[in-house]
């Protein structure tokens, strides 16, 4: 049995990997609870929200604080990117081209935190070997966005523990092949019965001082979420 399981490991394909270190973030569903914090050299803040996901194809998250932001909704459903703004009690539809710019002042993408575009999906995998990140013996993984998926990385390069399958690093390459981001993934906990990394750091290469940091402070896995929850209409009910 163990020979199997090693043989069968040594043998994933560098897409079989990324999608098994996604599968355990994800789960079929999962609800989390969240805090972001965005520091920059001469202050911080904090926000909270609560994020549901079902698959690749539906997410949502609801700001919960600072009172400013509270009500804000972003909802992800198929291909299809929507934002609450509730001090003008509108939805907007955001285009792919808005993608790539910074979730509310943080130091992730609108693509980071909604997931419009499918790591398995979306990207070519190209196994680079194996390289050892905080301790532990990781896949050295290059993303190479497909033609027709609007990403505007270059590359992307992601670390993952090769006993786990959790993603340890990424780093993220322009059209120039210049390294732009570099986001690390700590603090293995099990949560929701499963091991997830508990936080996760982007820092912005040049700018000195600025980061942001992801907290799950708890997750349900599996819990059953109805498509209908995942609506235009279900954005201004969110509480």
């Amino acid at each position: 049995m163990l020979f199997t399981s090693m043989y069968s490991q040594q043998n994933l394909s560098a897409k079989d990997i990324v999608k098994k270190a996604d599968d355990n973030m994800r789960g079929k569903t999962s609800q989390a609870d969240i805090t972001i914090k965005i520091i920059r050299p001469t202050w911080s803040r904090e926000m909270n929200m609560k994020a549901w996901s079902k698959g690749d194809d539906y997410s949502m998250i609801l700001v919960t604080s600072p009172a400013k932001e509270k009500g804000t909704v972003f909802l992800k459903r198929i291909k299809e990117v929507w934002n609450w703004i509730p001090s003008i009690e509108r939805s907007i539809k955001l285009p792919p081209s808005m993608m790539s710019q910074s979730w509310m002042g943080t130091d992730f993408t609108n693509d980071d935190l909604v997931k419009e575009a499918s790591s398995t999906v979306d990207y070519d995998h190209k196994l680079l070997g194996k390289e050892m990140i905080s301790d532990k013996d990781c896949y050295k993984i290059e993303m190479i966005p497909k033609p027709s998926a609007a990403i505007v990385w270059e590359k992307v390069i992601v670390w993952i523990d090769s006993k786990d399958f959790l993603q340890l690093k990424a780093e993220f390459y322009d059209e120039d092949g210049e390294l732009v981001n570099i986001m690390n993934s700590s603090e293995v906990k099990e949560v929701g019965g499963r091991k997830i990394t508990s936080k996760v750091e982007m820092f912005p290469i040049d700018k000195k001082g600025n980061s942001t940091v992801i907290i799950y402070n708890d997750i349900v896995f599996d819990k059953d979420i109805n498509d209908n929850f995942f609506t235009t209409r279900n954005m201004k009910k969110l509480k």
